[in-house]
């Protein structure tokens, strides 16, 4: 199936980095996919562990809009229950305007516990406040009718957006899955697209994407709606450069240092160190928790991915920052000019140019040879 390309920003930055610089270069890079035709980019929303440095990713998504022309912005995702509804709505009402319409709004429970502990939400509240908020969501941003509910967490009385949307057929939504039934069944209840992470980290277990589509084809037909894998969205984290060696070799301190002290010492979970930083990148290659490479590499990944899950719309590079910020941006080049036209079928026609050149050639000398056998 035609598989589009698009980015997802965290963002992630070594904190021992200069944050005012890594914000920058995150606004570059959208700029940069957006000149190289990337169809979307998504914006992380946290708070806390060091290493990841958007709390606020509507405001990001605002300063992109004015710095691009055609590339799709999306939240990815808003953490709900850290937010008044009201509130949301509001924000992607007006981000609809700033893009003209280039704007998703995705939504989720968060996944990080330092985040709710902060503002005093337990744990258990997480999901249950998301799920009992979408409709209210939904309704606020695409609905016409004046809400009126109160909860142990928010009110609204006579509540209704003053501002339209900008697209006429209103705002998209989609909601995350980290592994976890929740977002595809959420996805399928309420008709949103399903953003789900298609490599576990360090000292996770395998995310199972296949049985993520099961369950929400499954909550589909529960519901009487229906869903789509053209609407279905995998981020992978991705390093490519022009040959396999140089990819490793780029990646491997930034790659340490996210495994170990990201996912180690921040997040704190079990990662077990290998002989060498090098072999921790083979080890994650390996065992499909990243794809690093060549162009071919690359290519031999996502096309195993979709061979994993039965085919999904869009593949969304997880942006990590392990190399160096020109490698960096080498790395998309090579995804948008070579990796990229593998799924998307944009160099099908040239191709097929040649191929048709060379048959006709063929058989213009051949007959000319069979008119002139003397020649």
């Amino acid at each position: 199936m035609h598989t589009g390309f698009g980015i997802f920003l965290s963002p992630l930055h070594d904190p021992t980095t200069d944050p005012h610089v890594n914000i920058q270069r995150d606004l570059e890079l959208v700029e940069l996919a957006d000149r190289l035709n990337f169809d979307e980019c998504w914006f992380g929303e946290h708070h806390s562990l060091g290493w990841p440095l958007v709390g606020a990713p509507e405001t990001m998504i605002a300063a992109a809009a004015m710095r691009t022309q055609q590339i799709v912005l999306a939240n990815g995702v808003v953490t709900v229950p850290f937010h008044h509804p009201f509130h949301i709505a509001t924000r992607a009402l007006l981000l609809d305007h700033l893009t003209r319409g280039r704007y998703v709004l995705g939504l989720g429970p968060g996944a990080t516990p330092n985040d709710a502990h902060m503002l005093g939400i337990a744990a258990d509240r997480l999901k249950p406040r998301t799920l009992a908020a979408i409709p209210t969501i939904i309704e606020l941003v695409n609905g016409t009718r004046r809400i009126t509910e109160r909860t142990d967490w928010y009110d609204l009385v006579d509540a209704r957006m003053q501002l339209p949307p900008y697209s006429p057929e209103g705002i998209r939504f989609a909601v995350s899955s980290v592994g976890s039934p929740f977002g595809p069944r959420v996805a399928a209840e309420f008709g949103m697209d399903l953003l789900s992470f298609g490599a576990p980290p360090p000292g996770w277990q395998g995310v199972d994407l296949a049985a993520q589509w099961r369950v929400a084809e499954e909550s589909a037909a529960a519901n009487g709606t229906e869903v789509d894998r053209a609407r279905w969205r995998v981020a992978v984290p991705i390093h490519v450069a022009d040959t396999r060696e140089q990819a490793y070799a780029q990646v491997e301190r930034g790659f340490g240092r996210w495994m170990h002290n990201y996912w180690g010492d921040a997040v704190g979970a079990p990662v077990t160190p290998g002989a060498s930083a090098r072999e921790d990148v083979l080890t994650a290659v390996a065992e499909k928790r990243a794809i690093i490479g060549s162009v071919e590499d690359a290519v031999e990944a996502i096309a195993d991915l979709h061979e994993r899950t039965g085919g999904f719309g869009t593949f969304l590079a997880y942006v990590m920052n392990w190399a160096p910020w020109w490698a960096t941006k080498r790395c998309y080049e090579l995804l948008a000019t070579e990796v990229a036209p593998v799924f998307t079928g944009s160099t099908v026609r040239g191709l097929d140019s040649i191929a048709w050149s060379e048959r006709w050639r063929a058989a213009r000398e051949a007959a000319v040879r069979e008119a002139d056998p003397v020649r």
